[in-house]
């Protein structure tokens, strides 16, 4: 009874094609046979991964094999045993898995290849995000050598073919039952050898540079943005075109505001007379000076009998959205904050005007209803011990 391919490739049934190509890359270099020199068993488990992966990478015949087992799949496989050739089989993980296994990185070609995007971390403040800016960053990205015009020859000199693969990057070999493909030991897959190199850049055909950039920040950009400088990463190699320059942004926590969206908040203390009798503060906003009477000031009106917790809404003062007109509110999160060192006179006041108040006074209504709350648990709990005691 032939193995289960899920069993051989060590995978679960649901497993995405991701899972199966990573176990199948370990699974292959781990049975293969010039690894296991003198283990007789290992090309038997070497096909075996071979044969599994190539029913399973394929949607349709893994379906069949998924309904119908083996039989589903033995006209695939001509009638038992894997009978194909195994470099088809590879045709997707070739790359990877013998790059790994002769030093290499996969196939290369001799020809111009795009040059590799970077990475730039930037932090911007709050207020950069919300009124946009211009930034000046230094980034070290390869340039082409001006010595050698990218070619890494002296100049007066040029790089000749790779007599060993004939200017093709690649080699075959036979290993036993299969052709294996590598890079070419002899120019590393570049396809040429440079004999005379030059002696700016050693032969390589780029520098590295420190290089200042201007980088634009659009109003409204929020944490994790991410902007692209084209053509500002590596050196492309033997004349291929410039890679990227990503510009990924985090903004930095302000000391008054949280973004929510587009929406602004931020925390404003009231005076206790304030609350109860109302009137009005000034809180902060990252508005236009136009907009906000030229100080980055806005109004808030506090409502009478304001409490803790209470948020004035002020349209039109958050943040500017990336795209469009659109703009955010700012909420303002009002606090009631209690007096502290109260003067003599000013305790006698606040004595006076407490009795005045009563327990249920309707001008403590949170106060009288968790009070009545709390006069119903008391009540239960002494009538609970009283019949506990009686029993």
């Amino acid at each position: 009874m032939p193995r289960d391919y899920y069993e051989i490739l060590s995978v679960e049934r649901t497993c995405t094609e991701v899972e199966l190509k990573t176990s199948f890359r370990k699974m292959a270099m781990a049975h293969h046979p010039d690894r296991n020199p003198g283990d007789p068993q290992a090309e038997v488990r070497f096909k075996e991964c071979n044969e599994a992966y190539s029913i399973l990478s394929d949607p349709q015949k893994r379906a069949a094999y998924d309904r119908f087992g083996h039989a589903g799949v033995n006209g695939a496989q001509g009638g038992g045993g894997f009978q194909g050739d195994p470099n088809d089989v590879f045709s997707s993980v070739f790359g990877d898995v013998f790059g790994e296994m002769f030093g290499g990185g996969g196939r290369r070609s001799s020809g111009p290849a795009r040059g590799q995007d970077l990475r730039y971390d930037l932090e911007i403040t709050l207020e950069q995000a919300f009124s946009g800016s211009e930034v000046e960053i230094s980034a070290a990205t390869s340039q082409t050598c001006e010595v050698c015009t990218g070619s890494g020859a002296k100049p007066g000199t040029q790089p000749t073919t790779c007599p060993t693969c004939a200017g093709q990057g690649r080699v075959r070999a036979s290993q036993g039952f299969f052709a294996i493909e590598r890079t070419c030991p002899r120019c590393g897959g570049a396809g040429r050898i440079i004999t005379d190199p030059c002696k700016a850049c050693h032969g390589q055909g780029e520098v590295r540079r420190e290089r200042t950039l201007q980088v634009r920040i659009p109003a409204g950009v929020d944490d994790g943005a991410r902007i692209r400088l084209s053509g500002e990463g590596d050196a492309g190699a033997r004349g291929g075109p410039k890679g990227d320059l990503y510009i990924f942004l985090s903004v930095k926590p302000h000391e008054l505001f949280e973004r929510d969206g587009l929406d602004l908040r931020c925390h404003a203390p009231v005076p206790m007379w304030m609350a109860a009798l109302g009137g009005e503060i000034e809180a902060p906003c990252l508005a236009a000076k136009a907009e906000c009477e030229g100080d980055c000031k806005v109004k808030v009106k506090v409502p009478e009998g304001a409490q803790t917790g209470k948020f004035v809404r002020i349209k039109g003062h958050g943040m500017p959205a990336l795209r469009g007109r659109e703009k955010g509110d700012l909420i303002v999160e009002l606090y009631v904050e209690t007096p502290s060192n109260l003067t003599a006179r000013q305790k006698e006041l606040m004595r006076e005007l407490a009795s005045t108040f009563g327990e249920g006074d309707k001008h403590h209504p949170n106060h009288a209803r968790f009070f009545t709350k709390a006069r119903k648990f008391w009540d239960g709990v002494v009538s609970k011990a009283g019949s506990e005691a009686r029993a």
